[in-house]
């Protein structure tokens, strides 16, 4: 696995290195190991699959409260997406900046995305589908979100969202 370091402290582009033969080809697509020896948390408990039917679907941005914060590690296994991560840690060099970057199923990479940042993603094709592993069980009383739209936040979206849920049409700005 190569580890890329994004512009948001703590986020990592991670590429899986497929080993290939005449049947194909493996990869490891975590690794407990390997995510702790760039400090990060490896302990999954629960892996997460997302399907969107329509080009232009918004998920997010979603993230869960302390005590329950959780780290995601983001891959696209169908489709196209366009992934984003939100800094809302006060104390980080890289608090209130995003990043993002499309993952497909092509390209493989997937995002680490840790504690305290919120996630999002906008599908650039139909039926795209994403998994990811999470270190923290689902708590929907810590459910918390940031409209996708913020201006203080400015995300440069590749295409505008013309599938967004009422939830995440009525997450707050970070205003």
């Amino acid at each position: 696995m190569r580890f890329i370091e994004t512009p948001i402290a703590g986020a990592w582009l991670v590429e899986p290195e497929p080993r290939g033969d005449e049947r194909g080809f493996f990869s490891r697509l975590w690794c407990r190991e390997e995510l702790a020896a760039h400090g990060l948390n490896g302990n999954f408990v629960q892996c997460n699959n997302s399907f969107s039917r329509s080009r232009g679907t918004l998920r997010g941005l979603h993230y869960q409260a302390p005590p329950h914060a959780e780290a995601k590690l983001v891959g696209c296994i169908r489709g196209r997406i366009f992934d984003v991560i939100v800094d809302l840690r006060g104390d980080s060099p890289t608090s209130r900046n995003w990043f993002g970057r499309e993952l497909t199923q092509d390209n493989r990479l997937m995002i680490y995305v840790p504690e305290g940042c919120a996630h999002g993603y906008l599908t650039l094709e139909d039926a795209s589908e994403v998994i990811y592993p999470v270190t923290a069980a689902y708590h929907g009383e810590l459910e918390r979100g940031l409209r996708w739209d913020d201006p203080v936040i400015g995300i440069e979206w590749p295409i505008p969202p013309s599938v967004v849920s009422q939830k995440d049409r009525e997450w707050p700005d970070l205003a």
